[in-house]
């Protein structure tokens, strides 16, 4: 069995192989791509080849070039899909493309193993009902599957004092030097032990946006956004960053749709 993965956040795709080996280590990943356009050309370039379509496909929704499902248009997919993205709203979208589960991210080894098994399952029983009513039993399923619990609270040193922030009181979280802090909507600076990958993992995406590898950053922190060469965004944060704020190219796609929820 094999599968390919389409994903254009390397940390992601590096998150999903070693799950993947850890759950299903006989499942190879044939191949990765990060866009409509690559995954459509590996699919051709695969069957020219003359060997079969992958068994399942990991999908992300928000890609590069668009959303991934411009390449159910380009191309017939006879694959078993898994989408894995930070938005729920395509849910309904995506169980109409050969959908087997709908994944949020930051994608749980749980939730993957659960995913993996439903596949076998049905491989063994081939019979999706796609009446509005199983999407329905679908979508439930996926609301309970994915009620992941986000950090709430971060236990900080101050002199001698240990405090304890909420996290509705922090307006963005950055790396200086190595070191991760985040800054408070009061202004307060503080030095937290995770690294930024690891913040990642545990903030809730649709509070929190990474918007380059050093600075992870909140809806109301932002205050102005402008254009900036290299198909890129600056931001003037709230409070103040003490340094350039830039949203890196392929963010900036992702961000525009986070901003505007």
């Amino acid at each position: 069995m094999n599968a390919l993965i389409v994903e254009d956040e390397d940390l992601s795709v590096r998150r999903l192989k070693k799950m993947i080996g850890e759950v299903a280590p006989s499942l190879d990943v044939a191949g990765v791509t990060d866009s409509i356009e690559q995954t459509v050309e590996w699919v051709h370039e695969n069957r020219a080849a003359g060997k079969a379509d992958p068994d399942l496909i990991f999908l992300d929704i928000e890609l590069s070039d668009g959303q991934s499902f411009e390449i159910f248009n380009r191309i017939e997919v006879t694959s078993a899909i898994i989408f894995t993205t930070s938005y729920d709203e395509y849910a309904l979208q995506a169980f109409k493309h050969n959908s087997i589960d709908y994944l949020l991210k930051p994608v749980h080894r749980d939730d993957l193993q659960r995913a993996l098994q439903k596949y076998e399952k049905m491989k063994s029983q081939p019979v999706v009902d796609h009446s509005l009513a199983g999407i329905r039993k679908l979508l439930e399923d996926f609301k309970k599957a994915s009620s992941v619990e986000y950090r709430q609270r971060f236990l900080v040193k101050q002199g001698q004092k240990m405090l304890s922030i909420e996290v509705g009181e922090i307006a963005y979280f950055f790396t200086d030097d190595r070191y991760s802090f985040f800054m408070t909507d009061s202004n307060q600076k503080m030095l937290v032990d995770y690294t930024l990958d690891e913040l990642a993992e545990s903030l809730d995406p649709a509070r929190f946006f990474r918007i380059n590898r050093g600075m992870m950053v909140t809806h109301r922190s932002v205050d102005k956004i402008d254009p900036y060469f290299g198909n890129r965004l600056a931001l003037t944060l709230r409070p103040a960053h003490n340094k350039e704020v830039l949203v890196s190219r392929e963010k900036v796609g992702d961000f525009k749709v986070w901003m505007g929820k």
